[in-house]
C-alpha cells in the first residue's frame, strides 16, 4: 500500500533523482517536474497528495508556482529553498505552503517534514457537535469545511482546517502558541510563531468580514489565539 504520492518540482535534476529515489524507498509514490508549467500541468492531470517544491527555480519561480497551485487546489505544499529569512519563510506560507525546509537537509529531517505536513489532528473535535456556525452573516461549516462571509464562499486547506477546528472547539479559550503548533503540526513543533501568524491571517481573510478588524480570530498578546464567539 502506497504511504502516498508526492509530485517533486525542482529544475535540478540530480535532486530530483534523490527524491524520487529516497522517498520511493519509504513506500511513497513519485513524479517528478523540472518547471511550474510543466508542475501545473502534471496536477491538472494527476491525483496527488503533497507537493515537494523548490523557491528558486529559473522561469515561473516557487512563489508563483505555489500561489497558482493553491488558488485551484487544497493539496499539501512543502516549500524546499537555501535560505533561512524569516522572510522568504513568511512568503513562503503567505503563498500557501504548508511547511518549509531548507536545504541542505538531511533524510530524517524530510521525512519529518512530509509526515507533518500530512498528519491530521490526532483527536478531531466532534464536528458534529460543532456544527455549522452562523453568526453576522459568516457562516462556517466544518464538516464541508466550506466557509460563507456575506456571500462570498471559500474553502479550508487541510491545514487551516485543522488549525480552525481546534481554536473553535475551544471557543472563547486562549490557545497558547506552542499547544497551537504541537496539536496542528506536531510535536517537533513550538517556535514557529511564523507559521500561526500567517495561518491565522490566511484564516481571517476567509472568515472575517473585515479581516483587519477581527472579529472570531482574536489575538491575545504574547499568549495566544482564540475563537471568540459572539455573546
Amino acid at each position: 500500500m502506497s504511504a502516498g504520492r508526492i509530485l517533486v518540482i525542482d529544475d535540478d535534476p540530480q535532486i530530483r533523482r534523490a527524491m524520487r529515489t529516497t522517498l520511493a524507498a519509504r513506500g511513497y509514490e513519485v513524479a517528478d517536474a523540472r518547471t511550474g508549467e510543466e508542475a501545473l500541468g502534471e496536477l491538472r492531470s494527476g491525483t496527488y497528495d503533497l507537493v515537494l517544491l523548490d523557491m528558486n527555480m529559473p522561469g515561473m519561480g516557487g512563489i508563483e508556482t505555489c500561489r497558482l497551485i493553491r488558488s485551484t487546489s487544497e493539496i499539501a505544499i512543502i516549500m524546499l529553498t537555501v535560505s533561512n529569512s524569516e522572510k522568504d519563510k513568511v512568503d513562503a506560507l503567505d503563498a500557501g505552503a504548508d511547511d518549509y525546509i531548507t536545504k541542505p537537509f538531511s533524510t530524517p529531517e524530510l521525512l519529518a517534514r512530509i509526515r507533518a505536513t500530512l498528519r491530521r489532528l490526532p483527536h478531531p473535535p466532534d464536528l458534529a457537535g460543532l456544527g455549522q456556525l452562523s453568526q453576522r452573516g459568516v457562516e462556517i461549516d466544518l464538516a464541508s469545511r466550506q466557509i460563507n462571509v456575506h456571500g462570498r464562499s471559500s474553502r479550508l486547506t487541510a491545514k487551516e482546517f485543522d488549525l480552525l477546528s481546534y481554536l473553535l472547539a475551544r471557543p472563547n479559550k486562549t490557545i497558547a502558541h506552542r499547544e497551537l503548533l504541537q496539536a496542528v503540526w506536531g510535536p517537533d513543533y513550538g517556535d514557529e510563531l511564523e507559521y500561526l501568524r500567517v495561518f491565522i491571517n490566511r484564516l481571517r481573510k476567509k472568515i472575517e468580514p473585515d479581516p483587519s478588524k477581527p472579529q472570531f480570530l482574536v489575538t491575545d498578546a504574547w499568549a495566544g489565539y482564540r475563537f471568540q464567539l459572539p455573546q
